[in-house]
Order: structure tokens, then sequence, then C-alpha cells
């Protein structure tokens, strides 16, 4: 912010001296007010050069001198025009320059991604870049894989997937409200890793609707990998020939967090499925499946796990409350 504020006030004092020393005072406030706007336009420029790969900038400048060669060498012809027509000469000539400049920044600039010279540019192989969807952040066990140093490098948030987890962390739903700030804080402490690089990308596809069309998208226009643990979207995007990284297929290989014969204690959000059970939830969304709770709905219990259900959907837990668990064994020893 400082540099930018001297940067403004350079610029407006710089255009008040030069008009003051051609035009004199009253005219030079004219200048003042150019050099302001021309101040406000560079840092304009600055924030959108920030958000363009430096590989994108290389390929349109690159792109904008070969414009302006092409440009030099059509000049050469027109020495020859005849002296009735030499006037309109600098106007042809700064046509040909803007049209050419432009067109060979543009080209450039997009052409650069299909580019490969010595080790340079992007291949047609998988990029380094990993998406991440708003349910692989909101369950929070890839800042836990980050942190092992297993994953490493650029790991890309489009713009698209912060409004989603900003809009369920302001839901009137207190189980949505506590996930989507779960997942802002994930992000949060990702970001403080060490060998990660968190990106948000202000990439958009408005004629898409949902997030998950607009994350394969992305993932095919940045040749790059979705991180997720959302089943449909692992499914969709292998159907369109996305790689996927699936957090559950990962879970599947380790040894589970939570084994049978632990016990914890949970919330009873609503009723389950059959009669008599309840269901809460661990923090990062997993289900529990209680047995004998539907009557404590809203309240904090002690349950024992029974068992632990992995599948690439997800992971269920099923478990009862630790009383009747109790009970159980006692009537068990008492027979």
């Amino acid at each position: 912010m400082t540099v930018r504020i001297l940067l403004v006030l350079a610029c407006s004092l710089s255009g008040l001296f030069i008009v003051h020393v051609y035009y004199g005072f009253p005219i030079a406030i004219i200048g003042l007010f150019i050099g302001f706007l021309i101040a406000l336009f560079v840092i304009q420029i600055e924030e959108s050069i920030r958000k363009v790969s430096l590989r994108v900038i290389f390929g349109g400048v690159v792109g904008m001198l070969i414009g302006l060669l092409i440009v030099y060498l059509l000049a050469y012809g027109l020495k020859f025009v005849s002296m009735e027509k030499q006037q309109v000469v600098p106007w042809v000539y700064a046509l040909l320059t803007g049209i050419m400049a432009y067109l060979g920044l543009l080209i450039g600039s997009k052409k650069i991604e299909e580019f490969s010279f010595f080790g340079f540019g992007q291949s047609k192989d998988i990029s380094d870049h990993r998406v991440l969807d708003t349910s692989v952040i909101i369950d929070g066990r890839i800042a836990d894989i980050a942190d092992t140093g297993f994953l490493h490098g650029n790991l890309i948030v489009p713009r698209f997937v912060l409004d989603e987890l900003q809009y369920i962390a302001d839901s009137s739903d207190s189980v949505k409200r506590s996930r989507g700030r779960r997942g802002l804080d994930i992000l949060n402490r990702m970001q403080r890793s060490v060998g990660i690089n968190i990106e948000i990308m202000d990439h958009d596809f408005p004629k898409l609707k949902g997030v998950d069309a607009k994350l394969v998208a992305l993932a095919k226009k940045l040749n790059a990998r979705i991180v997720t643990n959302d089943f449909n979207l692992n499914k969709v995007a292998e159907l369109q020939g996305i790689k996927i990284l699936n957090v559950n297929e990962l879970a599947n290989a380790l040894k589970p967090v939570v084994l049978p014969g632990e016990s914890m204690s949970v919330k009873i959000i609503k009723e389950g499925k059959e009669p008599g059970q309840g269901v809460a939830y661990l923090d990062d969304g997993t289900m529990i499946i209680v047995d004998h709770a539907q009557k404590h709905q809203g309240a904090n219990v002690e349950v024992l796990v029974t068992s632990v259900l992995q599948t690439t959907a997800g992971r269920m837990i099923f478990s009862e409350l630790k009383s009747v668990a109790t009970e159980k064994k006692v009537l068990g020893l008492a027979t």
C-alpha cells in the first residue's frame, strides 16, 4: 500500500511539474490530474498481471515482439508508395502496429500453454496442479496429508469453490454453518503449511451450472488433477478423462481413524432410517449411526463404536449408546 501511495504521488507531481514548465501554473492542475489517472491505470495493470502466470506473460511478450517484427517487414514496402500518398503512410503504419501487436499479444498468451521447448512450457502430460473441491476441504484430512509431506506443490482453490464455502458458512442451518467455517479454517491452516502453495484462481465458467461441472472444466483447461472425496464427481470426472485424487481411496489403504471398541462423545442431530436409531456427525462430516439414540435427539451422548464401513463414497461409523453396551455386557456376564 505504501508503494502505491508513493507511485500516485510521484506520477501526480511529475504531471504537475511537466505541464507547469511548458504552460504555467493554471494549466498545470490538468497535468496533476493526468498524472493521477496514469498512476491509477498502472495500479490496475499491476492487479491484473498478478493473476496471470509468468508463462502466459512470457508468451504474450514474445507474441507481441513477433507481431511488431512483421509490421517492420511490412513497413519496408511502404517506402515505395508514391509521393502523393506519403502522408497516409504514418497512419497505415500506426494502424498495422496496433493490430499486429494486439494479435501477437493475444495469440502468444493463449498458445504458450501448448508450447514446450527445452523443458519450458506445459507439455501434454498432467501438470503439477491439483484442484481442490469443496467436499475435500471441509473433510479436513487433506490438511493432515499436506502436513505429512505426502502432498506438495501447487494446490488450486477456484473462486467459485471459495464462494460456495462462504455460502455454506453463512447458512442458517447450524450443521452446515459449522462445516463451512471448518472448511475456511482448513484453508487458512494449509496456507501456513511448508511446501504447499494455495492459489486462489478467479477462472469461472458462467455458462456452466453447478460447482462440479465448473471443476471439471477448470481441470480440463489447466490439464490438472481434481482432489476430492465426492463419489459422484469422481465418476463424472473419470468419464471425461480427468485424473482424480480421491481421499477416500487413500483412506481405504490406511488404518481407519476410529476403531471398533473405541468410545466417543457425539451430539445426536436427527433420527435414523431404522426405528430407534439416531444420527450424529463428526467435524469432518462423517455420519455416525447410533442405535437406541432416537430419544436423545439434540443431546450429547457417549457411544461405543461397533463397526466402521469405508467405501469410495465415504465413511460410516456404526455405534450404540455406551450405557446400553455396558448393560448388555453386565447381562451377558450374569447369564
